[in-house]
């Protein structure tokens, strides 16, 4: 018998989504082994014997794993599959840009919002940058309305509580340019609570005009136009690595 391993990790190991999203899937009854609906989402599973279902889909470990970059546009959501209310979502544009590989998005990036978007199959590659103790760090520029005054920054600065009574507070944040109505401003953060930069202006009387991602950890968008793309080199994924993961990623396309 095969060493045993989690649910959850097996499903991450298939590319079919990340451990956290195997998680929910399981809690909703959607996960079947050797035929019958599991909800423990401490149970462990031999990959050589059980046979794992979600949707009626055998699930088993990818042999290549794909990490891609992406430039996405606004106006796009951050989900695979149609929306109910006819939106553009990712799936659209993964087939308008030629991605032929099937991959999902690591986290989100909002409706509105624009800039670097990770793509993979490697579930516990997603796992890894999404779970809130690795802190990886995110690099946005903001442009907001109205000019930001050094009061305010430097209350920034110091971090605030957001609606939900939790504590945010930037890693960094710089003033790069104050034009007549809006000012522009470079704020990197490791939170990953939704729309989290939009949130934490709006305590300060800031409404967000344009939100642009531009680094997760040190993998940076580049020379990325909106809506190219390109798979990380292997010295991204190796920098990556050794900066924010412990354990050595298996090669990339």
């Amino acid at each position: 018998m095969s060493e045993l391993i989690r649910l959850n990790k097996y499903i991450a190991s298939s590319g079919f989504c990340s451990r956290r999203k195997a998680d929910e899937l399981i809690k909703e009854g959607k996960v079947k082994v050797n035929g019958k609906i599991v909800s423990d989402l401490g149970l462990k599973i031999d990959p050589d014997k059980d046979r794992v279902e979600i949707g009626n889909k055998i699930i088993k470990p990818i042999e290549k794993k794909i990490y891609i970059k992406l430039n996405k546009p606004r106006k796009i959501l951050t989900q695979l599959g149609k929306d109910n209310f006819g939106r553009r979502t990712l799936s659209d544009l993964i087939e308008e840009i030629g991605i032929k590989d099937k991959v999902f998005p690591v986290g989100r990036l909002d409706y509105d919002s624009e800039g670097l978007l990770l793509l993979t199959n490697d579930g516990e590659f997603a796992n890894m940058i999404m779970h809130p103790k690795n802190k990886i760090h995110k690099k946005y520029i903001v442009e907001v309305k109205g000019r930001v005054n050094l009061d305010r920054f430097n209350r920034m600065r110091k971090g605030a509580i957001l609606d939900d009574e939790e504590f945010i507070k930037p890693d960094d944040i710089k003033i790069i340019k104050k034009k007549r109505n809006s000012t522009i401003l470079d704020i990197t953060i490791h939170s990953g609570q939704k729309r989290v930069i939009r949130r934490f202006m709006r305590l300060f009387g800031y409404a967000v005009l344009r939100l642009k991602r531009v680094q997760i950890g040190n993998i940076d968008i580049g020379s990325l136009k909106s809506g190219e793309w390109s798979y990380l080199s292997e010295r991204e994924l190796e920098r990556f690595k050794r900066r924010y993961l412990k354990k050595k990623l298996p090669e990339g396309k």
